[in-house]
């Protein structure tokens, strides 16, 4: 059981990915809140980028528990919210297989609540990481991914941000994972020429690059 288990979380170590790339557009927000989401974010990226692999764990759960009492603090705020899942889910790559789906499915719990208050929240950032977590997470009974759900996700957040550089991305990632790579084409193309956030040049500049290889599949396999 526990090597099925660890089989399946491989699944959930994409959870880097989405997040080092995830383009969290605070600049969307204005007013003093705006400063707190950045300063959350610039400590993720710390922990992320610059903290040793055997001490991420801890900074994650310290981060967790700050961003956990000021969403207590400022209830109803989504931006606070989904920064919690997005800790929560990051730190799920460093728990054990169990701990790491329950982590994984108290982030997806999350995100909802954030999309129920307010779907545009970050530029529909938080619609793009739950439809992510909805195709890349294993189905029933492990846990509950949903490709319908996915791509209902995903879809949502282009209309939202049609040319963000994450919503083209990890929609035509959706399709090629789903052997749909002709159309998956059209997304990471739009995902290449997108213009990079100036809040997030590093982590846009590292995801087209991953449009770029992800392009080069796509056309492969389209023949």
């Amino acid at each position: 059981m526990d090597l099925h288990y660890s089989s399946c979380m491989k699944k959930t170590t994409f959870v880097a990915l989405l997040l080092l790339c995830m383009s969290c557009r605070a600049e969307t927000l204005v007013g003093p809140m705006a400063h707190t989401i950045n300063a959350i974010e610039q400590s993720w990226a710390e922990i992320y980028y610059n903290t040793a692999k055997p001490k991420q764990s801890a900074a994650y759960a310290k981060l967790l528990a700050s961003v956990t009492t000021l969403s207590e603090q400022h209830p109803g705020q989504p931006a606070l919210i989904y920064w919690q899942a997005v800790t929560l889910a990051t730190q799920a790559e460093h728990l054990g297989p169990l701990s790491a789906l329950d982590a994984i499915q108290d982030a997806r719990d999350l995100l909802e609540k954030a999309i129920a208050i307010d779907p545009n929240v970050l530029n529909g950032s938080a619609l793009v990481t739950l439809g992510t977590l909805y195709y890349k997470t294993p189905k029933w009974p492990i846990a509950f991914g949903d490709n319908s759900k996915a791509e209902a996700l995903l879809e949502n957040a282009l209309k939202i941000n049609p040319n963000g550089i994450d919503s083209n991305y990890f929609y035509g990632d959706f399709l090629l994972s789903n052997d749909r790579p002709k159309e998956a084409e059209k997304y990471f193309t739009r995902a290449l020429t997108a213009a990079p956030s100036s809040a997030m040049t590093y982590t846009d500049s590292r995801l087209q690059e991953e449009a770029r290889a992800a392009l080069k599949k796509a056309r492969e396999e389209a023949g």
